[in-house]
C-alpha cells in the first residue's frame, strides 16, 4: 500500500486535507472509495485506516478526508454543517474525478454514513454504497452535545466527547431541517449496512430505519458487541474483511464484470 498527502479545494475554495491510499504494486486497481469519518472525528481515526487498508488489499484506492474545520482541513468547525458535509463529499468526489481516479464506493462512519446516503444520489459515478453505525436521521446527533444558549452572533459553545467546540444555529437547523428517507429510498444503488445491536451512541433502530427505507439490493451486517467507535482492532478488521469483499464483487458487477 502507498499513501500520500493530498489537498484539495472546498466548493468554496477552502483547502481540505485529505490521504489517498492506493494499493500495493502488483494489486490491480479495481475502483476507488471516499470514507467520510465520524461526527467531530478526522480522517485518521482508527477504523478509517484500518478499512481503507482492507480495501486497498482488495485492489479499491481509498480517499479519507478531513471535513470543514476538523483534522487538517481549513475552515471553522463553527461554519461547517451537515450540508457543508455533503459539499464537502461532492468535492472529493470531483478532485478524485479530476486526477482520474473516478469514485466508485462512499464509505461513511456515523453521521458520515449519514452524509453518504445524501450524498450519493447527487454523483453519478458512484456504484455502492456502505454506512457503518450510521443515524437514520441527522438529527439525532444533537443528544452528544448540550449548548448553553446561542449568543448574539448565534454562536454557542458545546463539549463533545470532552473537546470543545463553537457551533451555530444554523448547524443545529440544518440537522432538525433534514431528513435522510426519501435519499435512501432514491439510492438504486447496492447497499451495505454495518451496525452493532449494543451500539449505545446510535441505537439499532437507526439501521433498522435505513434497511427498511432502501430499495434493494441491499445487505446488513450484524457487528456483535462492537462499541459506535469500533474501537477494538478486531471489530475494524472484520468490517474492512467484509467490505472489501463485497465492494470488489459489486463494482467489478457494476462495472459489467462477470457475474458467475
Amino acid at each position: 500500500m502507498s499513501s500520500e498527502t493530498i489537498t484539495f479545494p472546498a466548493e468554496d475554495g477552502t483547502p481540505l486535507a485529505g490521504r489517498l491510499d492506493l494499493p500495493a504494486d502488483g494489486v490491480e486497481v479495481i475502483g476507488h472509495a471516499i470514507f467520510a469519518h465520524c461526527f467531530t472525528c478526522s480522517k485518521t481515526l482508527h477504523v478509517v485506516k484500518r478499512v481503507a487498508t482492507a480495501l486497498n488489499q482488495h485492489g479499491i484506492g481509498v480517499l479519507r478526508f478531513d471535513f470543514t474545520g476538523l483534522g487538517e482541513s481549513g475552515g471553522a468547525f463553527a461554519d461547517s454543517g451537515f450540508v457543508r458535509n455533503i459539499a464537502d463529499l461532492i468535492a472529493a468526489a470531483a478532485f478524485m474525478e479530476r486526477e482520474g481516479r473516478p469514485v466508485g464506493l462512499l464509505v461513511g462512519h456515523s453521521l458520515g454514513g449519514a452524509a453518504v446516503l445524501n450524498a450519493a444520489g447527487e454523483l453519478p459515478a458512484v456504484k455502492v454504497v456502505a454506512t457503518i453505525a450510521a443515524p437514520a436521521d441527522p438529527a439525532h446527533v444533537q443528544h452528544l452535545f448540550h449548548a448553553d444558549g446561542f449568543n448574539d452572533e448565534g454562536l454557542a459553545d458545546v463539549s463533545i466527547g470532552g473537546r470543545p467546540f463553537t457551533i451555530s444555529r444554523q448547524f443545529v437547523e440544518q440537522l432538525e431541517g433534514h431528513h435522510t428517507d426519501e435519499r435512501i429510498a432514491a439510492l438504486r444503488r447496492p447497499l451495505l449496512v454495518f451496525h452493532s445491536p449494543t451500539d449505545q451512541t446510535v441505537g439499532i433502530e437507526n439501521a433498522e430505519r435505513i434497511f427498511k427505507a432502501a430499495k434493494h439490493p441491499k445487505s446488513f451486517v450484524s457487528l456483535g458487541n462492537a462499541d459506535h467507535l469500533i474501537s477494538r482492532a478486531e471489530d475494524a478488521a472484520y468490517i474492512g474483511h467484509v467490505l472489501g469483499t463485497w465492494a470488489s464483487f459489486s463494482l467489478t458487477t457494476a462495472a459489467g464484470g462477470s457475474e458467475a
